[in-house]
């Protein structure tokens, strides 16, 4: 059978950067549900879940976990279209450095799958990458996603076993992400993790807490598919 690489990208701040859509259609949604303005003014969203983010918030406001898991698809089902809007209300939403040349390098070997290891919503994963008109690198839109997990880790699991799915024995399973969290969900699924310092996180920092390389950005598209491809 055919090794692969099997690829996991991280989607904020990773490939893209939305300018503060999400938190702003995450805080809509929310009061849309329960009539709660800015209810995630406390609460730390870099590199986790949504479906987490979610979780806490409500928990914040007086909703039992049990109630709050119970009200996550009607939360998705309002949040989607309110992203959606945000992104031609904000000002500054950008591709990060280098992304489409490198989506589109590993997208045209035959060897490589790429897939998402996200902590946004698939829906809301979705919207993003066709809004920033990278959606076509990854068709499918497969992988692991923050409606499958509260957990970062777990979602990771989750997407690899999706894309190995796919046929073919994986050579190198790669996570890229800008946060301690992705790095620590790659270690924790035996995987390489790629971090790019394009988030709040320096490259020393990534280094630090367990990546494997670190770049400051993706602009450097050969060093970038050596530290991906190996």
């Amino acid at each position: 059978m055919t090794t692969r690489t099997i690829v996991l990208w991280d989607i904020d701040n990773t490939l893209l950067y939305t300018a503060g859509a999400g938190r702003i259609g995450l805080g809509r949604a929310f009061r849309d549900l329960y009539g709660v303005e800015d209810a995630f003014r406390s609460i730390d969203v870099s590199g986790r879940t949504d479906s987490a983010i979610f979780r806490d918030a409500a928990i914040e406001h007086g909703l039992e976990p049990g109630h709050a898991l119970a009200d996550l698809p009607r939360f998705i089902d309002l949040y989607i279209p309110h992203l959606e809007a945000a992104f031609g209300e904000v000002e500054g939403g950008v591709l990060k450095p280098g992304v489409p040349d490198v989506l589109r390098e590993l997208g045209s070997r035959s060897d490589v799958v790429q897939g998402l290891g996200t902590g946004n919503f698939r829906e809301a994963a979705r919207a993003k990458l066709r809004h920033f008109a990278i959606a076509e690198h990854f068709p499918a839109c497969d992988g692991g996603f923050g409606d499958d997990a509260h957990d970062r880790a777990e979602v990771i699991r989750i997407g690899i076993e999706r894309l190995v799915a796919g046929g073919g024995v994986p050579r190198r399973i790669v996570v890229v992400g800008d946060t301690p969290h992705d790095v620590s969900a790659a270690k924790a699924n035996g995987a390489v993790a790629v971090a790019v310092a394009t988030g709040r996180d320096s490259a020393a920092e990534l280094l630090a807490c367990g990546a494997d390389v670190a770049l400051d950005d993706l602009a450097d598209v050969e060093r970038a598919l050596r530290a991906i491809l190996g």
